[in-house]
């Protein structure tokens, strides 16, 4: 008996020293990972989205921001009458009954409710929250209010359902406009009642970086403005227009049509919002490409502007085949600036042989056609060239005056940018720097990329000079405002479909810079099968950008300037003049001045004491001059 219960006594030590060991281990070393698995168990979380980060303008526009829009959450086990529930939510949310019911019985700890219950308005969400139903809670979130609307869609892009990045700049810096998500975290039991002990904790939600653009709003408007109007007279298939500063690669504003409304983009056919034409379109560029072959050219000291001539009859044989310039008659007799002024292609033609097949090529691929120039924005095209090996004298010939090679617009204008603004071809960008909004602490993205020098600082010059020409005596007339020296080319191409063309169906298109002595701003301008008038780049787009130009260089701050090429007129041209200097004039001298303008007289007095315009300035004959007597 003793020995047995001895032996009882040991194995009961035993088992006690063992259970006390194991529950001290538990409690020990194990106690805070299993309280923490336990309270996941207990645990409601109700999610406090953070707010997307700010776009704005390089001025600090808001592009786009934010609106408050709760969403309605449902803890089923919290509620005790899911019938009635039901029935008081689905008549302030205007949702379906048996959908809310179907929700509020799940075997779920949480459950997030859609459509009506998604992104509520401030008004609604207080109506919610005043029925203080159990188990019903309201959680933070927000959606975008894209502030421009159909203005700088395909740049900003859209965002989804759950505030995700889906397009443009919003997708493609999702990461860190999105931020970090936070809750708030209650403890209950299996009922739905709140465990004693435990206090709700709220985890404050990280909001995402604000992103500062390089595109200014106020060129934006003037560009949008400029494509709406064509939009209207000409009806295109599509158009579009990028504007940039030339040394330092920032694009300034950027728009297409036709456009749509990010808060509602799944109204819309996914080719409307999916391509952002200026980076995605891929065509022929036209005469806009003359400006790389004559920069071969010049920089490969194969033609001199002023003493070289070349006589165009309006054709060229190249092996067998005839290359026509667009003038069917020819040119005639012509100085190679002549030959950049009218836009001839047999002129061309003969630059590119001059060069020869490998070195137009080569300088074609230097200036970065045929890969992508690299700007942060998804969906970029690379466009299509002959390789040297492929490339015969035809297909070169055609190449030098911008036929059978196919380029994106941002292509030209980073190309076109290098080629007048010293020589640099620049990476362009859209996305300028990250601000914290807590702490105010600004993060630079991009700096100006400079991926190579293409040609001479001498050869730029040259180029600047020979684009001012176009637009004052040239194909580029229509583009010319008084004061600003802008140069330019004009660009008339066909459109290739089924190993042809179109017929009446061209991309007619300009691309200028200025002021020509120091570009600060290269804007491109596209307009896709113009109805109801000459499909020629010099009628139609010539003017937009010339609109543009006018309005843009003033928010530049470029000043006039007086010695600017004198514009050579032609028949349609108005007949300009001078407004003389009125003020201080007497009525009865104003009757003596021999001037071609209506003057109109306001006031009663007998002096001239300030006139509209102001004298110096340049207004069409027979329009009317204001005047004030004091």
């Amino acid at each position: 008996m003793r020995v047995r219960m001895f032996w009882v006594l040991v194995f009961s030590f035993v088992a006690f020293s063992i259970l006390t060991i194991r529950t001290g281990y538990i409690q020990l070393w194990n106690g805070a990972e299993l309280t923490k698995k336990a309270e996941e168990l207990w645990g409601r979380s109700i999610p406090a989205e953070p707010e997307r980060g700010l776009i704005v303008d390089r001025n600090g526009e808001v592009l786009a921001g934010n609106k408050h829009a709760p969403t309605v959450y449902v803890i089923p086990s919290q509620i005790d009458d899911p019938e009635q529930t039901a029935k008081t939510l689905a008549a302030v949310l205007g949702e379906k009954e048996s959908l809310l019911y179907e929700r509020m019985t799940k075997r779920s700890s949480i459950e997030r409710l859609s459509s009506k219950g998604r992104h509520l308005s401030t008004d609604k969400a207080r109506e919610v929250a005043e029925l203080q139903l159990k188990g019903i809670w309201l959680g933070e979130d927000s959606v975008r209010n894209y502030v421009w609307k159909e203005r700088l869609a395909h740049i900003i892009g859209f965002t989804g359902a759950d505030n995700q990045g889906l397009a443009g700049i919003e997708a493609y810096y999702d990461q860190k406009l999105s931020g970090k998500a936070g809750s708030i975290q209650m403890f209950t039991d299996a009922k739905g009642n709140e465990m004693p002990g435990l206090v709700n904790d709220y985890n404050e939600p990280v909001n995402g970086m604000d992103l500062q653009l390089t595109i200014d709003a106020d060129i934006q408007a003037v560009m949008e403005r400029e494509l709406d109007l064509a939009q209207k007279t000409y009806k295109p298939d599509a158009a579009m227009s990028i504007a940039m500063d030339p040394n330092t690669g920032e694009i300034l504003a950027m728009s297409s049509r036709p456009s749509y409304d990010p808060s509602r983009f799944q109204e819309y056919d996914p080719d409307i919002y999916n391509r952002n034409l200026p980076v995605w379109n891929t065509f022929e560029p036209g005469s806009t490409f003359k400006i790389i072959t004559l920069a071969a050219a010049l920089e490969e000291n194969k033609v001199d502007l002023d003493k070289d001539h070349f006589f165009d009859p309006g054709y060229v044989e190249v092996n067998g085949t005839r290359l026509r310039c667009w003038k069917r008659e020819g040119h005639g007799h012509q100085s190679f600036l002549e030959v950049v002024q009218n836009s001839c292609n047999p002129g061309f033609v003969e630059l590119g042989t001059r060069l020869g097949e490998k070195t137009l090529f080569s300088y074609i691929r230097k200036f970065g056609f045929g890969e992508k120039t690299g700007i942060d924005l998804y969906g970029e095209g690379t466009g299509i060239l002959f390789t040297e090996q492929s490339a015969g004298p035809v297909e070169a010939a055609t190449a030098a005056f911008g036929q059978g090679v196919a380029v994106t617009p941002i292509q030209q204008v980073a190309a076109v940018s290098a080629a007048v603004n010293g020589g640099i071809l620049y990476k362009p960008y859209v996305a300028k720097s990250w601000t914290n909004p807590v702490s105010g602490i600004k993060e630079t993205i991009h700096k100006p990329d400079q991926v190579r020098r293409v040609i001479s600082e001498e050869t730029s010059a040259q180029i600047r000079r020979a684009l001012e020409s176009v637009v004052a005596k040239g194909t580029g007339r229509n583009a010319f405002v008084d004061g600003y020296r802008i140069g330019g080319k004009t660009g008339t191409a066909q459109k290739a479909k089924d190993g042809g063309y179109l017929e009446n169906n061209h991309i007619v298109s300009f691309i200028g810079m200025a002021p020509a002595n120091d570009p600060k701003v290269v804007i491109y301008t596209a307009i896709d099968n113009p109805k109801g008038t000459v499909q020629f780049g010099g009628t139609v787009a010539a003017p937009i950008v010339g609109k543009m130009m006018e309005d843009i260089l003033p928010l530049l701050n470029v000043s006039k300037q007086s010695n600017q090429i004198e514009k050579e007129k032609t028949w349609s041209d108005p007949e300009l003049i001078v407004v003389p200097d009125l003020v201080g004039l007497t009525k009865d001298q104003l009757k003596e001045q021999l001037v071609n303008v209506n003057i109109v007289v306001e006031g009663n007095g007998s002096t001239v004491v300030s006139q509209s315009p102001k004298s110096g300035v340049k207004i069409e004959a027979g329009s009317k001059l204001r005047v004030l007597l004091k």
